[in-house]
């Protein structure tokens, strides 16, 4: 029997069930989130377990738990979902104007608060009821990009993580120092001497998550003393603030740091490498002409927000 076959005699339906099955983590409660009742639930229940050959949900004194089997099933269960819903809601003829379409974008706070904010604003104008889900990365998604991009429409992530996908450059960046203003350690300049005895603030420090003037700084032949790692851009400051700490964030971002009393920003005393930011996202998008008008709106965010940044620097 061929997978088509086999695919041919599932109710796909149970899928939907067994995504709120996962979710709620009980019968009662995941029928009140489908509108069904309980006994219809427990059917539905009966024939994933059949299906399976797994209970799913399995009684632990007075609640129920998932299984181990139904843990590793949840990310497919919910991958499944999104893939099945953007089959049928894709259309012969797309108009922007008209449309109700939500895009899913993975990414920091950084590139949210930059060319997510300006994406946003020009789709506000041309097409109101299309909407944008940002969604923050982490260091499991960025390792699984490329299957994480079948379900979503694109990452917004500097060139150094990712390859073997389709991308679009969007804007360069460079990279700033932040201190605390009553940092008395620090003059005028930040110094390489500084670098290396003062405590950091690091965003993102693993194997597989790093930054690009974090990696440098490591070249360099310093091993930074690391106070905070933060997972955050933005809220790095508030980490740097009244302390004796440096800490790290790409320029577009100065002006957001500096309305926090008590910091400054500082050039870097190397010659920290740019940031290429680009929209990446899976082959299988490329002759989406949804996602082409979405991938040309962060094509005309990211010269906003160029000008804007050029315009910081000036």
């Amino acid at each position: 029997m061929t997978n088509y076959s086999q695919l041919s005699r599932l109710d796909l339906n149970l899928l939907i069930s067994l995504d709120a099955l996962i979710t709620e983590r009980s019968v009662t409660r995941a029928a009140e989130r489908l509108h069904l009742s309980q006994p219809a639930l427990s059917a539905s229940l009966g024939r994933l377990r059949s299906h399976f050959g797994d209970p799913i949900l399995a009684r632990r004194g007075n609640a129920y738990e998932l299984t181990p089997f139904a843990l590793r099933l949840a990310e497919h269960t919910t991958t499944a979902l999104e893939a099945a819903r953007r089959v049928f809601e894709s259309q012969a003829t797309w108009e922007p104007a008209e449309s109700e379409r939500e895009f899913l974008i993975y990414g920091s706070d950084y590139g949210f608060s930059t060319i997510g904010r300006a994406v946003s604003e020009l789709a506000a104008e041309r097409a109101p009821g299309v909407r944008f889900r940002f969604m923050l990365h982490n260091p499991l998604v960025v390792e699984d990009a490329a299957n994480r991009l079948r379900s979503v429409d694109g990452m917004v992530i500097p060139h150094g993580f990712l390859n073997g996908l389709p991308y679009q450059d969007l804007w360069r960046d460079g990279w700033v120092a932040v201190v605390s203003s009553s940092n008395d350690a620090v003059g005028t300049q930040i110094t390489m001497d500084n670098i290396a005895e003062l405590p950091w603030v690091m965003t993102y420090q693993s194997r597989s998550a790093f930054t690009s003037a974090q990696r440098q700084i490591q070249q360099l032949g310093i091993e930074p003393r690391v106070d905070v790692v933060v997972e955050s851009f933005l809220s790095l400051p508030h980490f740097v603030a009244g302390t004796q700490r440096i800490g790290l964030i790409q320029s577009a971002l100065a002006p957001f740091a500096l309305q926090l009393d008590g910091v400054r920003i500082l050039p870097l005393p190397f010659d920290a490498t740019p940031l290429v930011n680009a929209l990446w996202w899976h082959p299988v998008h490329d002759r989406d002409s949804e996602h082409e008008w979405m991938r040309g709106l962060f094509k005309e965010a990211a010269d906003v927000v160029a000008a804007s940044a050029a315009k910081g620097a000036n």
